[in-house]
């Protein structure tokens, strides 16, 4: 059983089409990047999930069951644009929005002083959220966001307003809800996250899904043959092998060259070669990072 199955889901708006007929699938307990730049329609599919607006037609499950209004209880939705209500205390808006997900008062204030605690805060109880600075707030909203246990969390731009450290502490309580089973949305244009996170991933382009798979996956199909060399000296390749570029590292005398090898050729081909010509200190694959995959993929596409 996947954690949520999108099946063909459109939206249109007067003279727009937001998602077109876009389909992905979400196995359970894992960190979905859901990417795309401005205007793909990743906040439309959002959206609808969380049942805000409708899909003009498609169909959406979770955990193996048609979405329903009942199911709004499983998920935990951490939206861009944050929703606190200022005047109210940090205390009195935690247990207002547990009890909206439909905890009792008292497991309400019981699960928000758990959290209050568990992030060392339990001294916000009773500021108004006015008071708090932008990452405090982004604390709260968190905690409000997952107190409830729910089975599936969608965080859009989680660590949007962090400093280093509270952006880590974030991403500690990520892991770890995962551990306890459950599944995680995760939207961002932040790629450095993406490698750092997520698991699998769709890439949404013009209101369309252009990639999904694991990220080892999505890696593995863009692959670009391509190899960093660290060595002594400089040599000439045989004909099968493109130097792409090189650099001198120190005295005219260490290098680090890019090589670009033929469709075919192993990785142990190219070392052999080398070491018949070079002092080889170093090999690796140059393997496409998230943020090269996104900018080859989505390049011409417009923003909103």
């Amino acid at each position: 059983m996947e954690a949520l199955i999108a099946n063909n889901v459109t939206k249109r708006y007067t003279n727009h089409v937001a998602l077109d007929q876009v389909s992905i699938t979400i196995p359970q307990q894992t960190i979905f990047g859901l990417l795309g730049p401005n205007g793909a329609g990743k906040t439309t599919l959002i959206r609808i999930i969380n049942q805000i607006i409708t899909a003009d037609s498609g169909d959406i499950s979770i955990f193996g069951e048609k979405l329903e209004a009942r199911h709004v209880g499983s998920i935990g939705y951490l939206p861009e644009e944050r929703g606190l209500y200022k005047k109210l205390k940090v205390g009195e808006q935690l247990t207002y929005f547990a009890q909206l997900k439909g905890l009792s008062r008292k497991d309400a204030i019981d699960k928000s002083k758990a959290w209050i605690k568990k992030f060392e805060i339990t001294d916000w109880w009773n500021k108004k959220v006015e008071d708090l600075s932008k990452g405090m707030a982004q604390k709260i909203q968190f905690i409000s966001t997952v107190m409830h246990e729910p089975r599936l969390i969608i965080l859009d731009e989680p660590f949007s307003g962090f400093d280093p450290v509270n952006a880590q502490l974030i991403t500690k309580e990520i892991h770890e809800l995962k551990q306890k089973g459950c599944t995680i949305i995760f939207s961002t244009h932040r790629m450095e996250t993406v490698e750092d996170l997520c698991d699998h991933i769709a890439l949404i382009n013009r209101s369309k899904k252009i990639l999904e798979g694991s990220k080892k996956q999505v890696k593995e199909a863009y692959r670009s043959n391509t190899y960093t060399v660290e060595h002594k000296g400089t040599f000439t390749l045989p004909g099968q092998y493109e130097l792409l570029e090189q650099k001198n590292l120190e005295d005219d005398t260490y290098f680090k060259s890019l090589i670009k090898v033929s469709p075919g050729t192993s990785p142990n081909q190219l070392i052999r070669a080398l070491t018949d010509i070079t002092e080889v200190h170093s090999f690796s694959e140059k393997v496409p990072t998230m943020s090269e995959i996104f900018i080859t993929l989505v390049k011409g596409g417009s923003d909103e």
